[in-house]
């Protein structure tokens, strides 16, 4: 691997940041990010930068708006001071549900993200498991969605009932809970919802046999719960058994979210740290690191490797 680069953390998840430095051998870049009493950001880069390779490591994970201005004041300052080339790994991607309008009066905020980002000249964007694909599209740039499918996989394989099925809890889901079931060697069921608001959904109905079957319900994201809370009332009436998993790549977990998921049925809530998760009181909530998935990017970046086996 060159070692023309450097590492910089913000402050959403810098823990993730030093176990990838961590798995490349190096450490992070040396800086500091600051907020002055009125709320203003000050970046200074610590370490030079010029004619090297920068990789950003901030998930704009809540709160979004002060994440989002961080990772842009950080690729400025990079640019600046004569960066070769600036990668975003931006693990969760704030904003990639707002990806069309749903009104005639209402922005498209992952459209707004986008052009953010190529203003302050970012030249590639890593991300994991966005929730909408098609944003991509939004880019000038290149934009690797990684998974962390085959990560939760290999953490769920031998934890998980014989019989258990995978749950789709809505349509746009079904291709990560295929990707699940061909990894597990099982079946997949789906089930219908319907969003009655920003944080209040409805399941219509239930594709497939869960009858005396345990389930594993997979998603990108857990973020009030109630998607989730939903999904596990509705397997149950359809005869599940009270042998419930829950797997989800970003682990928002709202306030609130604990208080929907405490149910005697669900055995395991299992996510990785694209965000940082507080697992403190909470016996069954596991948290498994995406850093390796995300090192083994940055090495064929670097490397000019490909990235087909980690899409």
């Amino acid at each position: 691997m060159k070692d023309e680069f450097t590492i910089f953390a913000g402050t959403a998840n810098p823990e993730l940041a030093r176990a990838i430095a961590g798995e490349l051998g190096t450490r992070l870049g040396a800086s500091e990010i600051e907020r002055f009493p009125d709320g203003e950001l000050s970046v200074l880069l610590l370490d030079p930068v010029r004619r090297r390779e920068v990789f950003l490591v901030q998930p704009t994970s809540p709160p979004v708006n002060e994440h989002l201005v961080e990772l842009l004041a950080l690729a400025d300052a990079c640019r600046r001071a004569a960066a070769a080339r600036i990668t975003a790994i931006v693990p969760y991607f704030g904003y990639a549900r707002s990806d069309k309008r749903h009104g005639r009066r209402e922005p498209i905020m992952a459209s707004m993200v986008a052009r953010l980002m190529q203003a302050v000249d970012i030249d590639h964007v890593v991300t994991i498991d966005m929730h909408a694909p098609q944003i991509e599209g939004f880019f000038h740039v290149p934009v690797d969605s990684l998974t962390a499918t085959p990560t939760l996989s290999t953490a769920l394989r031998g934890r998980l009932a014989l019989d258990t099925v995978v749950v789709s809890p809505d349509a746009g889901a079904m291709r990560m809970a295929t990707r699940y079931a061909q990894r597990l060697n099982t079946s997949v069921v789906v089930l219908h919802k319907q969003r009655e608001s920003g944080t209040e959904t409805e399941v219509t109905h239930l594709v497939g046999d869960v009858r005396g079957r345990a389930c594993l319900i997979v998603d990108d994201m857990i973020s009030t719960g109630g998607t989730m809370a939903e999904s596990i009332a509705v397997l149950l009436e359809a005869g599940a058994r009270p042998e419930i998993t829950i797997a989800a790549t970003h682990g928002l977990l709202l306030p609130g979210a604990h208080d929907r998921l405490r149910h005697e049925a669900v055995r395991e809530v299992v996510v990785t740290d694209t965000v940082p998760v507080d697992t403190r009181g909470r016996s069954n909530l596991r948290v498994v690191s995406i850093a390796p998935l995300i090192a083994a990017a940055l090495r064929r970046f670097t490397g000019d490797g490909s990235l087909s086996d980690l899409l």
